[in-house]
C-alpha cells in the first residue's frame, strides 16, 4: 500500500535539500543557515523521519576505489508476472545487485548490477541469476562510460509559501 505524501512546506524543503547535498550536515549548521533554534530543526528532521520522507541517511562510496569497475543493467523476462515478487526477492537478495526495478514492456524486470569484471558478471548470470527458477530470459547492457549517475531527487522549493 502507498502512503500519502505529507505536504512539506518551505523550511521542511529547504532541510531536504540540505541534508541531501551532505547528510553529514549538523543541526546547528541547517538552523544557523536558516535561522531557526537548533531544536526546532531537530523537531522537523525527527518529523521528516516518522513520516518516511526521510528513508535513511548513506555514504555515497567511489565504486572504482573498491574495484568495482563494471556497472550493468540486466534486463529480465520471468514467469512468474508482476503479481509475484518471488523474482525479485530473489534478485535483490544477490549482493552485486543495486536495484530491481519491475518495468513495464516485454521484459519483467531491470537490474542494476556492479561487479569487478566481466569475468564476474558472468559468474553472476550463471551462478545467481541464472538459478533463479522463473527467469526466462536476459539480456545485459554494459556500460562503458558514466556520464550523470545520482540519487538525488528534485526538491521544489518554494520560496514564496
Amino acid at each position: 500500500m502507498q502512503q500519502k505524501a505529507h505536504q512539506l512546506d518551505q523550511i521542511d524543503q529547504e532541510i531536504l535539500v540540505m541534508l541531501q547535498e551532505n547528510a553529514r550536515i549538523s543541526n546547528a549548521d541547517i538552523a544557523r543557515e536558516l535561522n531557526m533554534a537548533p531544536s526546532a530543526v531537530l523537531e522537523r528532521v525527527k518529523k521528516l523521519e516518522q513520516k518516511k520522507t526521510i528513508l535513511q541517511y548513506t555514504t555515497r562510496l567511489n565504486p572504482s576505489a573498491l574495484h568495482q569497475n563494471l556497472l550493468a543493467y540486466v534486463f529480465i523476462k520471468a514467469s512468474d508476472g508482476i503479481a509475484c515478487n518471488d523474482t525479485a526477492s530473489a534478485l535483490a537478495a544477490i549482493p552485486e545487485v543495486q536495484e530491481v526495478h519491475h518495468v513495464a514492456g516485454d521484459d519483467c524486470y531491470l537490474v542494476k548490477v556492479r561487479t569487478i569484471d566481466s569475468a564476474t558478471l558472468m559468474e553472476i548470470m550463471r551462478n545467481s541469476i541464472g538459478k533463479i527458477p522463473n527467469i526466462l530470459s536476459t539480456r545485459t547492457t554494459i556500460v562503458l562510460e558514466t556520464v550523470k549517475e545520482q540519487q538525488h531527487l528534485v526538491i521544489p522549493v518554494n520560496k514564496h509559501a
